[in-house]
């Protein structure tokens, strides 16, 4: 393998720390923001494969990762080494969709044909093919550093029925991923013409012939990466442009939900973010929360749109049970508004909100002030913010503290939570190539917000079950520092999704009953009741005491048999 080494080098434990004094104790440090490594392909597509691997996707074009003597488009990160190793792609994953299947592969569908290259852009890599219809496989690995650990990609043998471009995909409870909307072709900016207006699995179901959706159209023609969730009971969630309904996969149905407040629209082109918040025992009742977009009407041809226009500040939560939706959308507002951010579920319960844009939109020069080839986007929001759920109303949102970065991260950026228990901020590019001479050039650097936990000593969770069983009870040895107050305990059991597009499918917190042995030595806990509650796949288990959060411990819920997999557990 050619890897891509660091270019900074720092230590995410070394940094922040003062001086030791004889007579004032150093304070303890932060949140802290450090860099460290390159990706040598931008990472439009973000996901943790492993306890020490994430995966990353790109357009096939003219980044400097090489492989078999021409660019490389997907790679493997190293978070230990933070390098970057390339991987062979046959089909162009770019603007693509992916998650984890029952058995724990990994199946990234959808992208990108392959273009038409004129000068002076770069023509495609050799043996870049249509990736439309592409399925790729990546099994689950299990050496650390991914030596031996390929992609499968063949589009002969393993692709969807539909072209799509800019879908959304979610891992539903038999363990398959439902794959939802996109275009069919390359849509300029609003998704039109040539709309996919269905959904179809992977694996095939209903003999392969997409279900079509009234929602879809409804939604046009702003509803390309429309956010999904699946609920506790089984069904869908799905927010596209103004609009939300819940599917009925077994029935094939749809109900409509109320329009997000305010006309503020939240799927591309006008991207703003969403999050299913914590589920708790014994109801998991689930609730919704997203943030961000823009209030611009969709009728507004993108040509007297301006990269100047305000992104929306606004947040909206919907508990959805009967009483929650006739209650309808709880409005709220961030410390400012944001296109293109995104929010990433932490160990403790809190949502950390990253990236994005304070004006403009997605994509690339169709707005007025975009330049060719050039951001639609200005004004980059580098500052985190954080926000908790169970705060009083109006003390939710905070960034005092918070460190500021001087890298944007706006189109084609990602971000997502590790198994370390920080935050891999990494991509930017609102270009359709590499290109370093303009404003926003493309970005190959990684970040990491770390949290205060990350500076201190932490709870160690020992190594869980390859595989768990649901409604189980579990016992596990653990470590606890001393000092902390072991009556604040939390479990949390984590789905880390898959970032592209200020959106991260499946990201999934679960809290689990756990008792704490009297001597302090082994917890005992209990897994989720159904494979509805948390669909089978990879999970991670994180212990939070006093508010400090260990490490993540892998594990693979359910039978770990490939989709379809029948009911398991208990009902709620």
């Amino acid at each position: 393998m050619r890897f891509i080494s660091a270019g900074f080098v720092f230590s995410a434990l070394m940094a922040g720390r003062a001086a030791a004094s004889t007579t004032i104790a150093p304070a303890a440090p932060g949140w802290t923001l450090v860099q460290n490594g390159t990706t040598g392909i931008v990472a439009i597509e973000l996901m943790v494969v492993s306890p020490t691997l994430g995966i990353l996707f790109q357009r096939a074009a003219n980044d400097p990762l090489q492989i078999n003597g021409h660019s490389a488009w997907g790679a493997l990160w190293d978070f230990r080494t933070n390098t970057a190793s390339p991987l062979d792609l046959a089909t162009n994953a770019f603007c693509g969709a992916g998650g984890f299947l029952s058995n724990g592969t990994v199946a990234v569908v959808s992208g990108h044909p392959v273009d038409i290259f004129e000068p002076p852009m770069p023509p495609a890599p050799p043996g870049a093919a249509d990736g439309r219809m592409g399925v790729r496989m990546f099994e689950p690995c299990t050496t650390p550093d991914g030596a031996g650990c390929e992609i499968y990609d063949d589009p002969e043998v393993l692709h969807l029925v539909e072209n799509r471009w800019y879908p959304t995909t979610v891992r539903v409870h038999d363990g398959s991923i439902m794959v939802i909307g996109g275009n069919e072709d390359l849509a300029p900016f609003y998704n039109e013409p040539n709309a996919v207006n269905n959904i179809e699995f992977v694996p095939p179901k209903d003999n392969n012939v997409p279900r079509h959706s009234p929602f879809l159209v409804r939604t046009l023609p702003a509803n390309m990466f429309p956010r999904a969730f699946a609920l506790p009971d089984g069904k869908i969630l799905m927010i596209a442009n103004n609009g939300a309904m819940i599917y009925d996969m077994e029935n094939d149905t749809e109900q409509a939900l109320p329009d997000l407040p305010n006309g503020v629209r939240v799927t591309n082109p006008f991207d703003g973010t969403a999050v299913l918040l914590p589920l708790s025992p014994p109801h998991y009742t689930p609730e919704v929360f997203v943030c961000g977009g823009s209030h611009v009407s969709d009728k507004i041809p993108p040509a007297q749109l301006t990269k100047q226009d305000p992104a929306s500040d606004q947040c909206s939560r919907l508990v959805l049970t009967k009483e929650g939706i006739k209650r309808g959308w709880q409005v709220e507002k961030m410390l400012e508004g944001r296109m293109i951010p995104e929010m990433i579920l932490l160990p403790n319960g809190q949502v950390t909100i990253v990236s994005g844009a304070k004006t403009g939109y997605p994509a690339i020069g169709s707005v007025i002030g975009a330049i060719a080839d050039g951001s639609n986007a200005d004004h980059p929001a580098f500052t985190p913010a954080l926000y908790t759920p169970d705060a009083p109303r109006g003390k939710r949102f905070t960034n005092r503290g918070m460190p500021t970065s001087k890298i944007p991260r706006l189109y084609h950026s990602t971000a997502t939570l590790t198994p370390m228990g920080n935050i891999m901020l990494a991509g930017n590019n609102p270009h359709s190539f590499v290109n370093n001479q303009t404003e926003f050039p493309t970005e190959f650097r990684v970040e990491y917000l770390n949290p205060p936990y990350m500076h201190v000593k932490r709870p160690f969770v020992g190594a869980l079950p390859a595989k768990l069983a649901y409604n189980k009870k579990v016992t596990v040895p653990v470590t606890i520092p001393k000092g902390l107050n072991v009556k604040n305990l939390k479990l949390a059991l984590m789905d880390l999704g898959f970032s592209t597009h200020g959106w991260h499918s499946d990201s999934r917190l679960v809290w689990m009953d756990a008792k704490l042995s009297k001597d302090q030595k082994s917890i005992t806990f209990t897994t989720p009741p159904n494979n509805k509650v948390y669909p089978p796949g990879p999970a991670y288990v994180y212990l939070t005491v006093d508010d400090i959060s260990s490490e993540g411990s892998y594990t693979l819920l359910g039978n770990g048999l490939p989709p379809p997999v029948g009911f398991q557990g208990v009902p709620l």
